[in-house]
């Protein structure tokens, strides 16, 4: 007798391609960026990244109401201030642009999930994560300004921090600042493997967070390097990270799984503003088809083995699975 195998039986029609399905994408998934600025009655267009926006205060009803109503629950805040300095205080302010977002979010809706990015480099006027020295960023100082913002940002009712400075210790400084002020429950979301990107671009220009001298390699992980992500995981599991971060994603999609393979931990990646704007400009081009290329692409980060997917098309993919059921 001679067999043919024949897998091709179990791809013949949707409902078995569907039955048989490996990697399923949930709004579950999803976590959904929002830029928030100061000023008033301000939905203004992000130019780089079509589709996202600044949000002022007063502006931010509408959109969590929808985020809400798609079945997102969690979202990620960075701040624009209008004022920065060398110490980014208006970082920790707790009357700051971020403090602010997450008191108003929690009164839209209370059960959101309102995670916040630990950061300094929207809030610096020289545009670096962290405090400057003549030698550049002062790794043990800058660990003192950011367990300050995350104890700010858990005051005005952050669920979750998400520190992505990647300065040495900073996960368990702030793990140390927000028990020692009853801010147990607090989780920490660290972006543990944040590479040194050119994918970023267009997060700079909706966070107004350039670097104004030098680059970010001192601090940010070089994209040659794998093993050392796997390093810089288990220190942050080690301080208290309750949750670990691969960024980009879509370059450092073997990152992704190499995590996934030697650590018991949820998994986060973030599809990033680089990734988003290549693809929104093939869309726009006509080059490719919108759907489904975003469903392909988001798949392939849940496949390597993230449990989490930090994106900006969270709105659309919440949309097509609601269409779907």
């Amino acid at each position: 007798m001679n067999l043919i195998v024949r897998p091709r039986r179990l791809r013949i029609n949707k409902n078995i391609r569907s039955l048989i399905k490996e990697t399923k994408l949930s709004v579950d998934d999803l976590i959904y960026p929002l830029f928030l600025v100061e000023g008033e009655n301000i939905k203004e267009e992000i130019s780089s990244m079509p589709g996202n926006y600044h949000f002022s205060i007063d502006m931010l009803e509408e959109e969590i109401r929808e985020i809400s109503n798609l079945g997102i629950k969690a979202v990620l805040l960075f701040g624009v201030p209008n004022e920065k300095n060398p110490t980014g205080s208006e970082a920790y302010n707790d009357d700051g642009i971020v403090q602010k977002g997450i008191r108003e979010i929690k009164k839209i809706n209370k059960d959101i999930l309102v995670i916040t990015d630990i950061c300094m480099c929207q809030y610096t006027d020289h545009g670096h994560c962290g405090i400057i020295n003549e030698e550049g960023v002062d790794n043990d100082i800058t660990l003192e300004y950011l367990g300050k913002i995350a104890l700010s940002h858990a005051k005005a009712g952050a669920d979750m921090v998400a520190p992505s400075d990647m300065m040495d210790g900073r996960v368990g400084k702030i793990r140390e600042v927000l028990d020692a002020n009853g801010f147990t429950n607090v989780s920490i979301m660290a972006y543990s493997a944040k590479y040194a990107s050119a994918f970023y671009g267009p997060f700079r220009d909706a966070a107004h967070s350039k670097p104004q001298f030098g680059d970010r390699k001192t601090y940010q992980m070089d994209p040659s390097n794998s093993n050392e992500a796997l390093r810089e995981v288990e220190l942050d599991i080690i301080e208290g990270a309750d949750i670990v971060m691969i960024k980009p994603a879509l370059p450092y999609l073997d990152i992704i799984r190499k995590v996934k393979d030697n650590f018991n931990v949820p998994i986060a990646a973030y599809n990033v503003s680089g990734e988003y704007a290549m693809i929104k400009a093939a869309i726009e081009k006509g080059l490719v088809d919108e759907k489904a290329i975003i469903f392909e692409v988001l798949t392939s980060i849940k496949r390597a083995g993230a449990d989490i997917i930090i994106t900006y098309f969270a709105k659309d993919i919440a949309k097509w699975i609601g269409e779907e059921m």
